[in-house]
């Protein structure tokens, strides 16, 4: 029997992505290092079945058992989409009496895009008539000032099921100083009801400000119904197959944590998949020997842009999915509605391209899966940046129809189909341009200092335009650029957040509450690290503090670099926050009095990673092929070489396509790439056109 179908060994690992138009799957033998992926169409209907026919396809790729499998890991958007299209459960609200209406209020904030004298509050994900209203009252510090009135609560639940609802949020005031109402209430719902599915506040987001806690809170509660019944849909689909490995979730914050942990809190996977691939994309840059990076993953139907600035991405506890706040940890990743299957329209006799997009169904034009609208693909595809079969010539494009498609816009626009085409492409850079802007110039960074690694389907092309536009360093496509998400998973680490507020104020004569809470949040992450099994020479223990000035309406987050709680380590902390909001907003007030506001500790346990190598280089011609290129106005000839036979120190001028199974790369005339010790691809500008193409990016 074939080393690869030994079945005594369980030491293989795979990972999948879930995306709105592609599945991407990777597996990895851990002891030899090799690794295979493969790409299936996303099935919207039931994500878990292009999960689980995207297992089938790369154990079968590799020739390994499904009983050698160890670890399957997963990166989801299925939280994310319900939370998008607001078509999460339904569920109902418990809350402190007087305080219905908590949700409905919210912020007096209006979006930045939104005309102030026309925008509409959207529609919560509970109304008010599913809102039930409980006679109990805690204070700020946790002492109780009215008992919880059980008969309310046993009243509402009643009222619950009979409405048929089996998802229920519970969200008291100042629960976060003292759960026992909201523990006690579970108690009597599951009493009452043994099928409630139960979220409350003190779980999922034990901290201040009782819009964003009940908020989250009904979200998690929104979601934990369709995510129960997916990851069960998932470990059935995996035991049929004959795997037995457990089955990892990633969450916002990057880690990955056990399929029990998120049926309790779906809320924390909101962006499970972006999450993934920018752990990818750093692993990329660390192996280029870049560690200042702007990550930049394209897919069908958005674009998901994070800055890196040395070891570890941005955790921020202030995010929001679409409308709504959800203030759990999560990588600080901007979203837009731009990628692949992104649909251009004319609109008042100009172009405007997204965010609705064809995503795998019915798709691009090209796809000939019954798409007609004109796509970022099909544009692609029409002025010669993509080459006409892709998947390793398993996929092929129809070039006719993406044709077809941007005629009937290029009619009403006036233009020709290539410069349609070019527009197209030339909208989406510039969106994503814009959106790089938020994540860097906005946050006092300097794009010329970052290098850009494009990632996902779409990503690598374009690459090359955005870098220019934006003057960047240089770009870094990692050899499995286009499945990165589902390889960042291979190497995430189990994590976990523990937070709660706590009101410390000048001359903090009372640090040594710090210092308690501090010690309660370490023990609670040391018991989750146990119960999952991690060894102590596996943990590790990150503390921060959230400030801000007095009378400040919001806080940032500062690391608490010593195990000491002292007037010393506090008084770094503050120099920290200081140092940290002038970055952010150019200016700070060192004489002014500081406030702690909140504490976190984030247990990390490390797993074992999977030693991957860079594949060797199958030999032959790299150059497969040419094919026309549209480029300012005219066609010209493009050479086309295939990435796996591209040895270590080879370059490539520009322009070119550099085809792969799970992407396509595309450098610029003026641009030249060469293939680092890693088997990246390093693209920069020619010294000559550096100096001379002028900025785009205004």
């Amino acid at each position: 029997m074939p080393e690869s179908l030994n079945l005594e060994h369980r030491d293989v690992s795979v990972a999948i992505d879930t995306g709105g138009t592609f599945t991407d799957v990777c597996l990895i033998d851990r002891e030899s290092g090799k690794e295979w992926s493969a790409k299936v169409p996303s099935t919207p209907d039931d994500p878990s079945r292009g999960f689980i026919e995207g297992v089938r396809k790369v154990l079968q790729a590799a020739h390994v058992s499904p009983r050698r499998v160890s670890q399957v890991l997963h990166g989801t958007t299925v939280a994310t989409n319900a939370i998008l299209e607001m078509r999460g459960a339904e569920c109902a609200l418990l809350t402190t009496s007087g305080f219905r209406h908590v949700m409905e209020i919210g912020r007096h904030d209006i979006p930045r895009t939104a005309n102030m004298f026309s925008w509409v509050k959207p529609r919560r994900p509970i109304p008010a008539h599913r809102i039930f209203e409980v006679a109990e009252r805690v204070a700020y510090d946790g002492g109780e000032i009215e008992p919880m009135n059980e008969r309310d609560v046993r009243e509402a639940a009643r009222k619950i099921a009979a409405k048929g609802i089996r998802s229920v949020a519970v969200c008291y005031l100042h629960s976060y100083a003292n759960d026992a109402h909201e523990r006690r209430t579970r108690e009597i719902l599951e009493q009452e009801n043994p099928l409630f599915q139960v979220s409350l506040s003190s779980e999922v987001l034990p901290t201040f400000r009782e819009f964003e806690r009940s908020m989250t809170t009904a979200l998690n509660a929104y979601v934990m119904p369709i995510i129960s019944d997916y990851v069960g849909r998932l470990e059935s689909r995996l035991k049929e197959e004959g795997i037995e490995a457990r089955l990892l979730l990633v969450k916002s914050n990057g880690g990955v944590t056990g399929a029990t942990a998120i049926r309790k809190q779906p809320v924390q996977t909101a962006l499970s998949g972006p999450a993934a691939g920018v752990i990818g994309a750093k692993q990329v840059g660390n192996l280029s020997g870049e560690e200042r990076l702007v990550t930049l993953d394209i897919g069908g139907t958005s674009a998901d842009i994070c800055l890196i600035d040395g070891k570890e991405p941005a955790i921020t506890s202030e995010g929001f999915v679409g409308n709504w706040p959800v203030h759990v940890p999560m990588i600080e990743i901007h979203t837009i509605g731009a990628g692949g299957g992104s649909i251009a329209r004319a609109s008042s006799g100009g172009l405007v391209v997204g965010p609705d997009s064809a995503g795998s169904v019915p798709g691009p034009a090209c796809y000939g899966s019954g798409g007609n609208e004109p796509t970022v693909t099909d544009a692609h595809l029409v002025v010669g940046h993509l080459p006409r079969r892709l998947l390793d010539g398993a996929m092929s494009l129809d070039y006719d129809a993406a044709v077809r498609a941007i005629e009937s816009l290029a009619v009403r626009l006036g233009k020709s189909v290539p410069d349609t085409a070019q527009g197209i492409i030339d909208i989406a850079n510039n969106n994503m341009v814009g959106a790089i802007r938020v994540v860097s110039v906005e946050r006092g960074y300097d794009p010329k200092e970052f290098s850009l690694v494009p990632f996902g389907g779409a990503g690598p092309l374009h690459g090359g335009f955005i870098a220019r536009m934006l003057g960047m360093k240089s770009i870094v496509v990692g050899e499995s650029c286009g499945v990165l998400s589902s390889k960042g998973l291979l190497i995430a680490d189990l994590r976990s957040d523990f937070s709660r507020s706590l009101i410390l104020r000048p001359p903090y004569d009372e640090i040594q509450r710090l210092e308690r809470l501090f010690a309660e949040l370490d023990a609670s992450g040391t018991h989750w690290l146990t119960s999952e099994g991690i060894a102590p020479e596996g943990r590790e223990l990150r503390r921060t503090v959230s400030m801000r000035y007095e009378n400040q309406g919001s806080q940032l987050d500062v690391p608490w670099e010593v195990d000491a709680v002292d007037e010393a380590s506090l008084r770094a902390a503050i120099e920290r926050f200081h140092a940290l909001h002038r970055r952010l907003y150019s200016f700070n007030q060192p004489n002014a009095p500081v406030e702690v506001t909140g504490a976190r500790v984030t247990a990390i346990g490390r797993l074992n990673k999977p030693h991957s190598r860079p594949t060797s280089n199958l030999g032959g011609s790299a150059r497969t092929g040419s094919q026309p290129l549209y480029h300012q106005g005219e066609w010209r000839d493009c050479p086309i070489y295939n990435r796996t036979r591209l040895g270590i120190g080879a370059s490539v001028d520009g322009p070119a396509i550099i085809e792969q199974m799970d992407a396509t790369t595309y450098v610029l005339p003026g641009q030249v790439c060469e293939v680092d010790a890693s088997r990246n691809l390093i693209i920069t500008e020619h010294v000559d056109v550096a100096r001379s193409a002028p900025s785009k990016a205004g």
